[in-house]
């Protein structure tokens, strides 16, 4: 019965979107952040539903839309150059075989975000996909939302849709992108037009937010806790009382204290004490043996290269509860010394500089780094634009900024790099950003053809003039 489902809910979508093209590209949004094929039994884990939505994507762009406000910026390209990157070190990987698995999904991500932007050529598109975002997420968001409320959630405990481990169904994914996409959330709750921002929509909207609040406590994920920081100092940022927001912030943390889990509490609090902790000590220990690696191989290993690792490190043998109830100092507490080998990177950083190499780090710092530069810019271009149909435009671009500074502190502690949920948030922001461009020299371009043509031959005028821009 669940096959028979998503196989009709696909179905239908893909008939709509025989109409209207774009929606292939939306339908294998869908498909890449839900993966209806985990879900199902045979019907649709038995197709490659993926390479079969892509092609109607493409095929639909390339034969039944208009193509001639499509534009290509910078960091398309250098997608295109750390695509070429990974497949050279693919090639030369150090093991082979995990690389080959790995590239089987890492160069679908970028191929569909180099892509995504051509398709991006009017508001409505523009919102459209941030709409599919952040309802696809919330799929898997109020489902994990619902559970921690029931249950209380717990460190791989907390079952999503299904039992996975991989994509957004990891615990530490999933919190990062949950906390991401908030700033997003507020957006099409204010600014949005496929919904109206009515209470309806506004509290859907707060629920929504409530339950992507809950992922971090449900799957005890310290990242999550990070990025909430993170979050509400960036809501900080545009806040007009600045005082009495920070006020109410720390007052509701405080107060929520007691509601929380207590094994949520245990485990937040070995942030601090990650000498006790062996996944925190681990890191530590597989970051300091990539820099060594890179050091005699400064072009990376390929794909999964943290394979090869060995690791031997020091870890107290007293825990965070007994460094406080004994009144303990920890520099007095006796070490023993851990042996590990095959341990994954834990961070997106050493990931990219591990597999990669410096050439690969710089090209995806350039991609993520440029993304926020450019969405300062406009944000700082239309704030204080008196155009009614410019209004949406800079908060949509403080919130992708905010959105993707909570996924680069995130992904200092989760192997995210090449997640592909996070190449369509720097998909949107090329579509905005090369949509404002051409609307900007559109509106510099009209004045000329009207002082060109006169406004004696209104006629001729309208002949000159290019279509408004949706």
């Amino acid at each position: 019965m669940r096959d028979l489902f998503f196989v009709g809910y696909i179905v239908a979508l893909l008939f709509i979107a025989f109409k209207r093209p774009f929606l292939f590209t939306l339908i294998y949004a869908y498909v890449d952040i839900v993966a209806p094929q985990r879900l199902s039994y045979f019907m649709l884990n038995s197709v490659p539903l993926s390479l079969i939505l892509f092609a109607l994507a493409l095929f639909g762009y390339m034969f039944a839309d208009n193509k001639q406000d499509s534009r290509f910026s910078v960091r398309q390209a250098m997608m295109i150059l750390l695509l070429a990157y990974c497949g050279y070190t693919t090639v030369q990987a150090e093991v082979p075989d995990a690389a080959l698995e790995k590239w089987d999904w890492v160069w679908k991500a970028l191929v569909f975000a180099i892509f995504l932007p051509l398709t991006l050529r009017t508001r409505l598109r523009l919102e459209a996909l941030a709409l599919f975002m952040v309802l696809c997420a919330g799929t898997l968001i109020i489902t994990g939302g619902i559970k921690t409320l029931l249950s209380g959630g717990g460190y791989g405990v907390l079952v999503l849709l299904v039992d996975n481990n991989s994509g957004l169904y990891e615990g530490s994914i999933i919190s990062t992108v949950a906390i991401c996409i908030i700033p997003l959330i507020l957006w099409l709750a204010h600014h949005g037009t496929i919904f109206p921002p009515d209470w309806r929509t506004k509290l859907f909207a707060y629920a929504l937010i409530f339950s992507a609040l809950l992922i971090p406590i449900g799957t005890q994920a310290r990242t999550g806790l990070v990025c909430i920081g993170v979050l509400a100092v960036l809501l900080l940022r545009f806040a007009r009382y600045r005082l009495l927001y920070a006020g109410l912030a720390v007052a509701i943390g405080l107060m929520s204290i007691p509601f929380l889990p207590q094994s949520f509490t245990e485990r937040m609090a070995t942030i601090e004490n990650y000498e006790a902790d062996q996944s925190a000590s681990t890191r530590l220990a597989v970051w300091r043996w990539t820099l060594d690696y890179v050091k005699q191989h400064p072009f990376g290993g390929g794909f999964d290269v943290y394979r090869i690792n060995k690791l031997t490190y020091e870890l107290s043998e007293v825990d965070v509860e007994q460094y406080e109830q004994w009144d303990i100092d920890p520099d007095d507490v006796e070490a023993r010394l851990v042996e590990d080998e095959a341990r994954a990177f834990h961070s997106s950083y050493f990931e990219m500089l591990g597999e990669q190499g410096y050439p690969g780090l710089i090209l995806w710092l350039i991609i993520h780094v440029g993304g926020l530069w450019r969405m300062e810019i406009l944000r700082r271009k239309y704030t204080k634009s008196d155009k009614q149909d410019e209004q949406w435009v800079a908060p949509l671009a403080t919130a992708l900024q905010h959105g993707h500074i909570i996924y680069l502190v995130g992904a200092l502690f989760v192997g995210i790099a090449y997640q592909p949920f996070v190449y369509m948030l720097v998909a949107l922001q090329i579509g905005l950003d090369t949509y404002m461009t051409r609307r900007s020299a559109e509106a510099k371009w009209q004045p000329i053809a009207r002082r060109v043509t006169g406004t004696a031959r209104p006629k001729m005028l309208a002949q000159t003039q290019r279509p408004p821009v949706n």
